[in-house]
């Protein structure tokens, strides 16, 4: 015990108390960033695994154009950049300036008495040293101090001198020129680092115009004011922020293979235009909005032989004041014409007209004519429709083919009145469960109904069309998407289309014009059995093309009228929880929600 005391007393007596010791072993933020090791040279600078560079500007030219740094914002490396910028005392800088224009002016005198021939040079500085000297006087222009600095990183010193000869080469060609900070590599890199130190110092003065220029939020970005995320852009990690709201139209298309996130970055859209006080439908194919929709408070309607959602197709929607109902029934009859001749497999002329003009007495059965006011009368159904024509000649043959729709297996879907209410603000309508011989019947039929609800009421909505090829494989069906991509501007309606059978959607005689009629369209992911239809429609260059090829997961490019941007989709937790499709992720969450339950028993 007294050998312990006379310890404790001779480390006390140099200083050296046990909690310094001990707070010495403490790590701090500074401990857990700084890199393994730092190595120095006079050329390079190696931290960790990396190996970097500092360079500064040196030159400048006489006059410097708005976009000069441009390109090197919006260089495709790895790299840091710092301007420092020092204000200068205006009465400092004229007090200078005097004895400048006094220097210039007396040698330009010179050289007239001897006789020389003038200097255009001296007389270009004299011009600018008066010019600027005014401009200061008059509190117009002010002058700085500025250095520019650029860190480039790269993985070897063999990659490193490739960026720094593809920086230099940039920027010479705009006589603007750099220069290594050599044998001050370490205080180039402090000067770099968000420290607000500059120590190297290396500057050279501007005024206010030329300074102006090197405004660094220049980049090519999808940025505004207003809009919802849609992701980051890879190419400079702004956000692409936008609205397609704001867009000549409303419409967007969405090109990927299966599994490039397409439906994920569709719900992702959907869950942030819900905040935007927008309505939503979707037209579901896959039921992959089920868990969206439950989450939001939204509709979800299942459509399929046995489900307990129908929609008739002979509904009527209330003619607006400025619109006539004669115009509503026309247009009703036109679009049931076509709706037969989908389910019925094609109609030749002679039953195309024995339609049209049953279509016209059913209605009238109901008391619905052109002059009648229908907008309180019970629509008729299929059947009322079979009647009909059942009492015309030459209808053997429709009849034969008609009677699985109302008295055959495919009965439940069509025969029955309405009961689905898109009120809400989001609705799911899906297709699932359908089969596939009816989907193409199923979606034309929905989005009709769909867009006599819209005709309604003049209000923001987002509709979705997911797997859209399944409406492109008939010419009634992708004629009435293209029709309500056309006119729903007019609706304030925005159309989205989604796809992964490109060759199918582009191929139709409706796929182009669909897609000339979208200001945005979002291309992720791609097979190279399509890549080329792709580039060719989308003019891609071949740097694009193999991006394409070679993206991951929610990657891709978005185009917004004239601009596009490499992309990356990405989600907070919790909308990741809600719109995720992975089915490892949705057996996990439902495992959890299981537990949950049975501790709460």
């Amino acid at each position: 015990m007294p050998d312990e005391k006379k310890g404790y007393e001779i480390l006390n007596a140099k200083g050296v108390l046990p909690e310094d010791i001990y707070s010495a072993t403490n790590l701090d933020m500074k401990d857990i960033l700084a890199p393994a090791a730092i190595k120095v040279t006079p050329t390079d600078l190696f931290v960790g695994e990396k190996v970097l560079r500092t360079l500064f500007v040196i030159s400048y030219p006489r006059f410097l154009t708005q976009d000069w740094f441009t390109p090197v914002i919006n260089l495709d490396k790895v790299y840091d950049i710092s301007i420092m910028i020092h204000p200068i005392e205006t009465e400092l800088v004229l007090r200078t300036f005097q004895k400048k224009v006094a220097e210039v002016q007396s040698e330009i005198n010179e050289r007239e008495r001897k006789g020389f021939v003038r200097d255009p040079i001296l007389d270009v500085a004299y011009h600018d040293l008066e010019d600027l000297r005014d401009k200061l006087q008059q509190a117009q222009e002010r002058l700085f101090d500025v250095g520019i600095y650029v860190t480039v990183y790269a993985n070897d010193k063999a990659e490193l001198d490739k960026v720094e000869s593809e920086l230099k080469s940039i920027l010479d060609a705009k006589l603007i020129y750099l220069k290594p900070a050599i044998f001050q590599q370490e205080k180039g890199y402090r000067s770099v680092l968000p420290l607000m130190t500059d120590e190297l110092e290396v500057h050279y003065k501007l005024n206010s115009a030329p300074l102006s220029s090197v405004f660094p939020f220049v980049s090519f970005d999808l940025t505004s004011d207003k809009g919802v995320l849609w992701g980051i852009n890879r190419h400079n990690a702004s956000l692409v922020l936008f609205d397609r709201f704001s867009m000549p139209n409303y419409n967007s298309v969405t090109f990927a293979v299966s599994g490039s996130g397409k439906s994920y970055t569709t719900k992702l859209e959907i869950l942030r235009t819900l905040m935007f006080d927008a309505d939503v439908i979707v037209i579901d194919p896959e039921q992959e909005y089920q868990f969206l929709a439950e989450a939001t408070g939204g509709h979800y309607f299942n459509i399929s032989l046995t489900g307990e959602h129908h929609v008739n197709p002979f509904d009527l929607p209330p003619p607006r004041e400025d619109e006539p109902p004669a115009d509503v029934l026309r247009s009703n009859i036109i679009f049931l014409v076509g709706l037969f001749r989908i389910m019925l497999g094609g109609l030749t002329p002679e039953e195309d007209g024995i339609v049209d003009r049953a279509i016209a007495e059913t209605y009238a059965l109901k008391d619905i004519t052109p002059d009648a006011n229908f907008a309180d009368i019970e629509p008729p159904l299929l059947s009322d429709f079979e009647l009909v024509l059942s009492g015309m000649d030459g209808t053997a043959s429709l009849l034969q083919r008609l009677e699985k729709y109302t008295r055959g297996t495919w009965s439940g879907f069509l025969n029955k009145p309405t009961n689905v209410d898109i009120t809400k603000r989001f609705s799911v309508f899906s297709v699932r469960n359908m089969e596939d011989e009816l989907k193409p019947v199923a979606v034309y039929i929905i989005t009709h109904h769909i867009w006599t609800a819209i005709r309604k009421e003049l209000r923001k909505r987002l509709l979705v069309v997911d797997e859209a090829w399944w409406m492109m494989k008939s010419e009634d069906t992708a004629s009435f998407l293209f029709g309500l991509a056309k006119r729903g501007r007019k609706y304030y309606l925005g159309i989205s289309t989604i796809t992964q059978d490109v060759n199918d959607f582009l191929r139709s005689p409706y796929g182009v014009p669909i897609l000339t009629n979208s200001s945005i369209q979002l291309l992720l992911k791609q097979s190279p059995t399509t890549i080329d239809l792709v580039q060719q429609t989308f003019h891609l260059t071949d740097e694009e093309k193999y991006l394409l090829l070679e993206s991951g997961v929610g990657e891709g490019l978005f185009f917004a009228g004239l601009k596009h941007v490499a992309i990356k989709i990405y989600a907070s937790y919790t909308e990741d929880q809600i719109v995720s499709s992975d089915p490892a992720q949705l057996l996990a969450i439902e495992r959890s929600k299981q537990e949950l339950a049975s501790a709460q028993q």
